[in-house]
Formats: C-alpha cells, sequence, structure tokens
C-alpha cells in the first residue's frame, strides 16, 4: 500500500482516488510533461520531461492494475454470494395420532390468497441545480499576476490588464483576450488554441512554445514578442487569423 501511496504523489492524487479521477490527472499531467512541448534546443527539460512521463506512464499503469484488481475481487464475491444456497431446513417430525377410538381429520383451514405488499411511493426527485456559469473578467486588472498552469479555458478577459502576467503552460483554450493588454506576458508553451487575440497588445511577450492554432490575431501588436530561437519559429500558428496583425519584426501582415 505504501508504493500505491507514492504513485497517487505522483499523479498529485489524494489514496483511494477513483479510476476515473487517475485517468484524468495523468491525461492532465501529460499535457503538462509531454516532451513535444519542451524546446529541443533545452536537453535538461527534455530530459526531464522524458523522466516524468515514464513515472506518469508507471504510476497510471500500477494505479490501474490495483483498480481492476478491486474490480474483479469485488465481481467475484457477488457471485460467490449468488450461488451460496443455505442448507435445508430438517423437517419436522410427524406428530403422533390422538388415540380416538374412531380418528376424525382436522378441519382444513381456509384459503387465504397473499396479500401483495404495500409498495412505498419513489421519493420526489431533487430540483436541478442550476449551472453556474465562470465569472466574467472583462477589464480585470490582472498586471504581474502569477497564472502559471491556471485552466482560464472560455473565459471572457476581454480588455483585460495582463502586463507582465506569468501565464506559463496555462490552458487557454477559447479565451476571449480581444483588445486585452498582455505587454511582457509570459505565455511560454501556453495553450491558446482558438483564443481571441484580436486587436491585442502583445509586444515584448515570450510566446515561445505557445499553442495559436485557430487563433484569432487580426490587428494585435506583436512588435518585439519573442516567438523563437534564431531564425527558428517555436510557436504553432495553424489556422491562425493574422490579417493585420503587426509581426514581432513591424511589419504588417496581409
Amino acid at each position: 500500500m505504501r508504493n500505491l501511496d507514492q504513485y497517487y504523489r505522483v499523479l498529485e492524487l489524494e489514496p483511494g482516488a477513483s479510476l476515473e479521477e487517475i485517468n484524468q490527472a495523468y491525461k492532465d499531467l501529460v499535457f503538462i510533461w509531454h516532451p513535444d512541448r519542451i524546446p529541443e534546443d533545452n536537453p535538461r527539460l527534455q530530459q526531464k520531461a522524458q523522466e516524468k512521463l515514464k513515472l506518469l506512464n508507471q504510476a497510471r499503469e500500477q494505479l490501474r492494475s490495483h483498480q481492476d484488481g478491486k474490480t474483479r475481487l469485488a465481481a467475484a464475491r457477488a457471485r460467490a454470494h449468488a450461488t451460496a444456497r443455505p442448507a435445508p431446513a430438517p423437517a419436522p417430525a410427524p406428530a403422533p395420532p390422538p388415540r380416538y377410538r374412531y380418528y376424525q381429520p382436522p378441519p382444513r383451514p381456509s384459503y387465504q390468497p397473499p396479500q401483495p405488499a404495500p409498495v412505498a411511493p419513489p421519493p420526489p426527485a431533487p430540483p436541478p441545480q442550476p449551472r453556474r456559469s465562470p465569472p466574467d473578467l472583462s477589464g480585470a486588472d490582472l498586471s504581474g499576476a502569477n497564472l502559471t498552469e491556471k485552466d482560464l479555458a472560455g473565459r471572457n478577459l476581454s480588455n483585460a490588464n495582463l502586463s507582465n502576467a506569468n501565464l506559463s503552460d496555462a490552458f487557454l483554450h477559447r479565451v476571449n483576450f480581444s483588445g486585452a493588454n498582455l505587454h511582457g506576458a509570459n505565455l511560454f508553451r501556453a495553450n491558446l488554441l482558438e483564443a481571441d487575440l484580436s486587436n491585442a497588445n502583445l509586444q515584448d511577450s515570450n510566446l515561445i512554445g505557445s499553442d495559436l492554432s485557430g487563433a484569432d490575431l487580426r490587428g494585435a501588436d506583436l512588435r518585439g514578442a519573442k516567438i523563437g530561437v534564431s531564425d527558428r519559429v517555436m510557436v504553432k500558428l495553424t489556422g491562425a487569423k493574422l490579417a493585420g496583425t503587426i509581426m514581432p519584426d513591424g511589419t504588417i501582415h496581409e
């Protein structure tokens, strides 16, 4: 059990977590530590990511095997309980007949049909709980905030002030950064898939390793932004909208 506790700690879980929680924690950590997200020119981080991925795979396999064993044991106990039958009770000894001169059979009891047991009505279903929408952060002042590895997917941060904020490894899928101030922000390895960055200020920001696939960068200002090492671009821009974008070198993309 001590080894299992260690595997739970590798996946950042409490001991006894469910299989669904184990699989979700594994996916989240692999997304962060996958070697493909580490710059190839940083061998130290590459090696660290390889070792971390190996530990994550080992922890998931061990905990999944443990969960499967518990499931099989519970199923075997249920089958054994269902097939077990109580031993038949011994038949009562027949009572000696009364010593009458003339034997008279006992009266037969009148037949009473079995009465069905009353069925209790099912309890009323609880009222549906309203879903809480995430808070609207449009225009919020988050300058210099530490938002490393935060999940802000789908949030509205339009016109927010995020200058010099740390958003490295943050999950920013479909975030609305329209008109936001991200001057000097650290977006290293941030997931910005399909994010709205139209007319955003990204001057002097760090975009190395970030994924901007499908993002809207129309009218955004990227002057001085870090997008790679030497002549090698290290930002994913597959399907990104770049019309009118001011590129890091000051040119306007047509």
